[in-house]
Order: C-alpha cells, then structure tokens, then sequence
C-alpha cells in the first residue's frame, strides 16, 4: 500500500526534535505546507525554508526515502486526479441529501462535470493532431479573445510559450489584434477564444487572419459562429451554465489538453525553457519568500535521555 502524506508527516513530527536545526526546518516547512511541498521543485522549496538543496535530500533519506522525489511523491500524488474515476460519486449523492445549500451545490457541481465531459468527449483525436501540427510548424502562433474569455487566452499563451516559443497573446497592448497581425502571412496561425455573445473584435481579427493566409484555430460553442468566419478546426466546447453567463470550464480543459500535447512533442528543450522561466522568476523576486527562516523552539531533554 501506497504511504500517505499524513503517514510521512506524523513521522516528521515523531523524529523532529532528534534533527539538525536545518533539517528541523525543512521537517517543520513539511508539516506546515504539504500542499506546495507537493508542487514545487527542491530548489523552490530549499529557498523557501532557507536552506540548500542538500538538507532536503538529506531529509528524505533520514525518513527512509531515495531520494527527494521519493520524499515528495506522496505528496504529490495526493493533489493530482489520477485516481478520481475510481472513488465513485458518494459524495455528490452525499451532498445531494443534505439542506439546501448542499443541494445546490451538487447541481452546480454534476453541471461542472457535464460541462467538461461534453466539451473533452467532442475533441476529437484527429483535430487534436492537426492543431498541434499546425501550432508547431508555424513561425509564430497567435492567439486572442475579448472580455471574459481573455483570461483564457492569456493563460494558454502565458504557459504555452514555455513549449512553443512562437506563441504570442494579442492584442499585445490596448489597440486591437489586427495591429499585431499586420504582418502575419501562411507561415503564421491565430487561436481564437469566443463564446456567445460573440466578440466583434474577436470575429474581425479571424477574418482579417483568413484574409493574411493563417490557419485558424477556433474555441467556441459553435463551429459557425458568423459570415466570413471558417475556421482550420474548431473546437466545440459546452459552455451551459446555471447562472447567467458561459461556463467556461469546459474551454479551460480543452486548452489544458492542448498545452498537454505541446509539452509532450517539445521533449527536453520544453522542460528547459520552463526551468530557464522559473529561474528568471525566483532571481527577479517574482515568488513571496519569507525573510527568515522559520524559527523552532528547542526542546530540552532531561540529563538521562
């Protein structure tokens, strides 16, 4: 059976006061932040505690592990989904059957996964494959929306360009996405993100990318969203929601599976172009860090222990 996180940090609370100063604040950093223990790498996580990335390793192995992977493992695999298909739905039965509230709940809950089942269930494999070729054999790949789905376009081309350099957010200032595509050609292809009510912006720059000769790459509610617009391949993502405006769950896993494909097909070069951006991010104080090492009281031992 597999250990589980709350199995390792009982440990580190059991053995805590026998350690080094050092590796009682990476144990006590353990206890205190399993959640991004989980998620971040040991450089992030040395730096945040205050210490080298040796004392981590050093940690790992007292606690019986490998290495630091092996340390950081259970932790990381209790935040990711992999095993959700096997837990079954009693806890939206569960919700369903209390007050109101809890009722309420489970409906906004079963729409979410309806939302996103339908939206994954109509990506087809081979669409999936031509976009992907398309994004990466293109010299640069645009890509664009308008109000609220900006934050889904500024999200796949902030993360995007970690795998493919030549991803590029328009409109990259306050004028409009035409402007950033004035000299775009056949070498070039544009994503665009709409949901009904369509953006006029948004309808325009796909025109004018037709017009330049880029392959269009279109997320909406519906493969024929206006005159003019004929889109390369469309994604048709649900976006049915119970209060009034789109859901945009389903465009959100729709993307998380395209940036998938690009982080698989750019190999190594992808991981060191993420490690280059992470780099540049923690040297330049993007990250919060603490200003001091957690402090740990010490506890006295009686003269015969």
């Amino acid at each position: 059976m597999d250990i589980t996180p709350n199995e390792v940090t009982d440990r580190l609370r059991r053995n805590i006061e026998d350690m080094p100063t050092a590796l009682q604040a990476a144990a006590k950093y353990v206890i205190d932040h399993p959640g991004d223990f989980g998620l971040n790498p040991i450089r992030t996580t040395a730096t945040r505690i205050g210490v080298s990335s040796n004392v981590l390793v050093r940690l790992a192995q007292r606690m019986g592990f490998d290495g630091f992977e092996a340390f950081r493992l259970p932790f990381r695999n209790a935040l990711v989904t992999d095993r959700e298909n096997s837990l079954g739905q009693d806890w939206l039965n569960a919700l369903q059957s209390e007050d109101t509230f809890g009722t309420a709940q489970a409906k906004l809950v079963q729409n979410e996964q309806n939302v996103v089942t339908r939206s994954l269930r109509l990506m087809k494999p081979e669409n999936v494959r031509l976009a992907i070729e398309h994004i990466l054999t293109s010299r640069r790949c645009f890509v664009t929306a308008t109000r609220a789905s900006y934050a889904l376009a500024y999200y796949f081309s902030y993360t995007g360009r970690m795998a493919h350099p030549g991803i590029q957010l328009v409109p990259r200032h306050m004028g409009s996405a035409t402007d950033d595509l004035l000299d775009a050609d056949q070498q070039d292809c544009l994503i665009a993100i709409t949901v009904h009510p369509y953006s006029a912006d948004t309808i325009q720059s796909m025109r004018f990318a037709k017009q330049r000769g880029l392959r269009l790459i279109l997320i909406s509610d519906s493969d024929l969203i206006a005159p003019g617009v004929a889109p390369d391949i469309a994604f048709t993502v649900s976006t049915r929601a119970l209060h009034s405006f789109s859901c945009f769950t389903g465009a959100m896993a729709v993307l998380e599976c395209l940036l998938g494909h690009l982080f698989d097909a750019g190999g190594e070069a992808a991981r060191q172009r993420i490690d280059a951006y992470q780099k540049a991010r923690e040297d330049t104080g993007a990250y919060w860090q603490p200003s001091k090492p957690p402090r740990l009281r010490q506890t006295k031992k009686s003269p015969g222990s």
